[in-house]
């Protein structure tokens, strides 16, 4: 299993060379913590780190 990291730009948990989301190469191996967003337009964390699409982010890179 590929090891996961963080997009710095967006946060984004992912495996692979660049983010699937913002297609960013900056990512970091050693963020803390892991948040899933699954419904952003209900869900007052996902409105607070302004996030809009459902997925898997970092909560520090």
């Amino acid at each position: 299993m590929a090891k996961q990291k963080a997009c710095k730009k967006c946060k984004t948990i992912y495996s692979g060379l660049k983010c699937p989301r913002c297609g960013s190469e900056e990512a970091s191996e050693n963020f803390k913590g892991k948040i899933t967003i699954l419904n952003p337009e209900q869900s007052e964390i996902a409105q607070k780190l302004k996030i809009k699409d459902k997925g898997e982010y970092a909560i520090k890179t």
